[in-house]
């Protein structure tokens, strides 16, 4: 398992002057943890033998040349539960959840969360390949798999849209330079100009759009936020939500605390659902941009699927952390209690 403490990156001598210890600044949600690992080749569990191979030739290649989706065929491995993404016995949901970011750190235990479920899902991803190592081959009645690209209008086909009933956007970049900066996946073409290309091609009939954001966006000119922002993200971040309130769109916004647990990179499905959030169980959400603290990986993936059907969530922000003690696991119920309580109106 990959496992990079913060502390461990490079950041500017004039942050680490100015911090010190670095642990006590909150995490913007979506930076990950592994921007300096690349990403192995896919585990021996995931290759396929013949004749799936020709199976897989047939379906996924061709599909390059035609569109951007890929479609998948079943591969049955034994799933093993988790504390936190237990299986649902409820017959398949009328759901279609498209996922943006599905092979990031959150992204994908929600991506996990949504097959244990019987969720329909949909991802869309830069390098369609990622959800074969992370998630196995997949029936396309179960998950569908499309090439795009969120920087670019132009990848973001009206097609890929086409029966998706809710999204959930979990994309993002490190703060500071990195090496997942190559390629200008820079702060502001993650989280500002993709956030808007997404949301202009969403269509109106969506029931829901789920946010990933951070906390401290709506302080990154005060200490120690700022120190965050030397490069933008707290700023771009800020300004892709409030695209999303603007937007007319029925949202909902998790600004998560500093991440925790994972990430789980490169690891098959089953490892996926073996993740478990350790003692951080309890959860912590509020509004107004006041929590600071941290969040396990698992409880923002779980609140962003509770969070789809919650009518009272809808047009809310809110930001989440996690602490130790026994938390809401998946239960509905638990969840709308947390979301009840911290919603001022």
């Amino acid at each position: 398992m990959i496992s990079v403490s913060f502390q461990s990156f490079w950041f500017p001598p004039i942050v680490k002057m100015a911090l010190n210890p670095w642990t006590f600044l909150p995490h913007p949600s979506s930076f990950s943890t592994e921007s300096h690992k690349s990403i192995p080749s896919c585990p021996p569990s995931l290759l396929l033998q013949p004749p799936r191979l020709s199976g897989f030739a047939c379906s996924i290649l061709p599909s390059f040349c035609k569109g951007r989706r890929i479609v998948a065929l079943c591969v049955k491995e034994e799933q093993t539960q988790s504390p936190v993404l237990e299986a649902d016995p409820s017959p398949p949901s009328s759901k279609t959840v498209l996922v943006v970011g599905g092979s990031g750190g959150v992204g994908q235990l929600v991506v996990a969360a949504l097959l244990n479920r019987n969720i329909k899902s949909r991802l869309l991803l830069r390098d369609p390949m990622k959800a074969v190592q992370l998630f196995g081959v997949q029936d396309k009645s179960k998950l569908e798999v499309w090439k795009g690209d969120t920087r670019n209008p132009s990848d973001l086909d009206p097609a890929i849209f086409e029966g998706v009933t809710h999204v959930i956007c979990c994309t993002g970049t490190t703060a500071f330079p990195s090496r997942r900066w190559d390629g200008d996946n820079t702060p502001e073409r993650v989280d500002w100009d993709g956030v808007r290309n997404l949301v202009l091609a969403l269509p109106s009939t969506l029931d829901r759009f789920v946010l990933v954001s951070s906390v401290g966006v709506t302080k990154f000119n005060e200490l120690p936020w700022s120190i965050m922002n030397l490069f933008g993200v707290l700023k771009f971040k800020k300004m892709g939500e409030d695209f999303v309130r603007n937007s007319g769109l029925p949202f909902t916004i998790i600004r998560a605390g500093r991440l925790t647990d994972g990430p789980y990179t490169s690891y098959d499905l089953n490892t996926l659902l073996k993740a478990t959030s350790g003692e951080r169980r309890a959860v912590i959400i509020g509004q107004g941009d006041k929590l600071v603290g941290e969040v396990s990986r698992l409880v923002v993936a779980e609140a962003c699927i509770q969070a789809l059907d919650i009518d009272f969530a809808e047009g809310q922000i809110y930001e989440i952390n996690s602490v130790e003690g026994e938390g809401p696991g998946s239960d509905p119920e638990k969840w709308k209690e947390l979301f009840k309580a911290a919603t001022v109106n």
